[in-house]
């Protein structure tokens, strides 16, 4: 009887150890999945690298985030404030047939700061996802004011087209981390389609530009061309985030910020100041 109650309490215990040795491996399958879907969690919210930018657009390898080419920032300063301020009052061409017939541009309406509601070309909306959004609305305000109605005139003999030609972009100055200051000097000049009549406003500005993440059009394949060519603007990752009067007193590469803005004051009414 002795035997048997020792053979129990034997198989009883060998019985507990077992309980807890596989209680024990659950636990630690456990908090390995857990562990394993921190680092898969990491992964999907890590940025991807960037590489460097090069003239010709091709990557060589893996850089800060913030870092970007010289070069890239001039071509992007360039590129957006073309984009903003061709006012030709037709559509960019998406086929053939459109390149010899244009579609109108018919515009878009933006609240101004008087109240009232004017129109921007198309081009210059899109391209102004290139700002920052704090940056942006009051920006379409200004343009849009300054925009004439004869861009998108139905009548060709009143038909007005704006161009913007750029004479110099000064080298990007880095002020901090990812952030840069880029100088440009350029004309705004309005003509008469019909009679050649031209506006020429010198447009002199200094941009405040930043390094931004970029994310793909998760629909691609079924946006629209309108939502195409919005995220196309950020692939860059750069965003203007103020531009201010460029001040050529001393010329560019002597400036300092008080002399910016000494130079900006009491002349708001016709620069982009934030």
């Amino acid at each position: 009887m002795v035997r048997l109650l020792e053979k129990r309490q034997r198989a009883g215990s060998v019985l507990t150890i077992f309980a807890i040795a596989s209680f024990s491996l659950h636990v630690l399958v456990l908090l390995l999945f857990i562990f394993q879907g921190l680092n898969i969690r990491q992964l999907s919210l890590r940025k991807p690298p960037n590489f460097v930018q090069l003239i010709d657009g091709k990557p060589v390898g893996n850089i800060d985030d913030l870092a970007r080419e010289p070069e890239a920032i001039r071509r992007f300063i360039s590129k957006t404030m073309i984009s903003m301020f061709t006012w030709s009052g037709t559509l960019p061409p998406q086929n053939i047939e459109e390149v010899a017939n244009p579609k109108s541009d018919l515009g878009i309406l933006i609240r101004t700061s008087q109240g009232s509601s004017q129109k921007i070309s198309t081009s210059t909306w899109i391209a102004s996802f290139a700002l920052s959004e704090d940056f942006r609305k009051g920006f379409l305000s200004t343009v849009a004011e300054m925009t004439p109605p004869e861009v998108f005139s139905e009548n060709p003999n009143q038909v007005m087209t704006s161009q913007l030609i750029i004479k110099r972009v000064y080298p990007p100055k880095q002020i901090a981390p990812g952030k840069w200051r880029v100088g440009m000097v350029a004309d705004l000049i309005q003509k008469n389609r019909v009679g050649g009549e031209k506006l020429v406003t010198p447009f002199n500005k200094d941009f405040l530009v930043r390094a931004v993440d970029y994310f793909g059009n998760p629909q691609a394949d079924n946006g629209t061309d309108l939502q195409k060519a919005i995220y196309s603007v950020r692939t860059d990752k750069l965003e203007i985030y103020e531009i201010r009067n460029l001040c050529l007193l001393d010329g560019y590469n002597n400036l300092n910020e008080d002399n910016l803005k000494q130079c900006g004051s009491g002349q708001t009414s016709d620069s982009f100041i934030k």
